[in-house]
């Protein structure tokens, strides 16, 4: 059930991109509130150029963004923070920085310039480790942890920021199997016990499938398909958006789409064929 107050994020005409080149075009999107969204599509496509613009690390070229009706732009950035939290791609910490210390940042939206420590913020930062199962990391420098630990420790970091939307942009990429579904598995339970709207971009259809309550497939800058699994990763969807032939039959485990290639279905480019 979504939450009363689940937040409401959505794209209106947004154009997106860098100068000289438009990524996204005319795009609408409305995320469902309170639940967990997956952006799938091939390289290029603009989902990381999307995840950026919703979380105002770049501005649109052309259109908005609205969190709860209001464009994102209009608001206080501490305010934005505080509601909006963000994992890049490929988050770095400053070497010797333990876990309790990044984590620690994620309390920066919420603290004024001069404003000290207090124990709610000892208690976010506790609760945060304690979801992610990394406290008993506390005092071990990030650097020295496996990838899949570190990318706990980011997530607490995010969740200590308190957001009522998080983003993630490839949060599983470099990591092996066991830590991708570690990671997502950790997603779906904060998605569901705190009633966090999250977006995810994630490269893997079938995990994409599986974890998603709603799946946005991107293709050239425009949303291609829009909404539950089962309904938009169709043979017809992957052949257009990856320009791959495969079957798509459900998941013997989860009823899910679960896309298998067929040899020799993937199209060469037209300058290579």
């Amino acid at each position: 059930m979504t939450p009363p107050d689940a937040p409401r994020l959505s794209a209106r005409g947004l154009a997106a991109g860098y100068p000289g080149r438009r990524v996204i075009e005319d795009l609408d999107l409305e995320f469902a509130p309170g639940r967990m969204t997956m952006i799938i599509g091939a390289n290029a496509c603009g989902k990381s150029t999307l995840l950026s613009v919703l979380a105002r690390v770049n501005a649109p070229l052309a259109g908005r963004v609205e969190l709860d009706g209001a464009d994102i732009t209009t608001l206080p950035r501490r305010r934005f923070a505080q509601s909006v939290g963000l994992l890049p791609q490929h988050p770095t910490a400053p070497d010797g920085l333990t876990v309790a210390e990044l984590v620690s940042r994620g309390r920066h939206p919420h603290r004024g310039l001069f404003q000290r420590w207090s124990t709610a913020d000892t208690a976010r930062v506790d609760d945060a480790m304690a979801k992610t199962g990394v406290a008993a990391l506390a005092e071990r420098p990030v650097g020295d942890l496996s990838g899949g630990q570190r990318q706990r420790v980011w997530i607490a970091m995010a969740l200590a920021q308190e957001p009522r939307v998080l983003l993630l942009d490839e949060p599983t990429t470099f990591l092996d199997l066991s830590h991708q579904i570690e990671v997502l598995d950790l997603l779906r339970t904060l998605n569901r016990t705190d009633g966090t709207t999250i977006v995810v971009v994630l490269h893997e259809l079938n995990l994409a499938a599986r974890y998603a309550d709603d799946l946005v497939v991107m293709c050239e800058g425009r949303v291609l398909a829009h909404g539950a699994p089962a309904d938009v990763l169709t043979r017809e969807v992957v052949l257009q958006a990856f320009d791959l032939d495969a079957l798509v039959i459900p998941d013997p485990l989860t009823s899910t789409p679960l896309v298998i290639p067929i040899p020799g279905g993937a199209h060469a480019p037209a300058d290579q064929a």
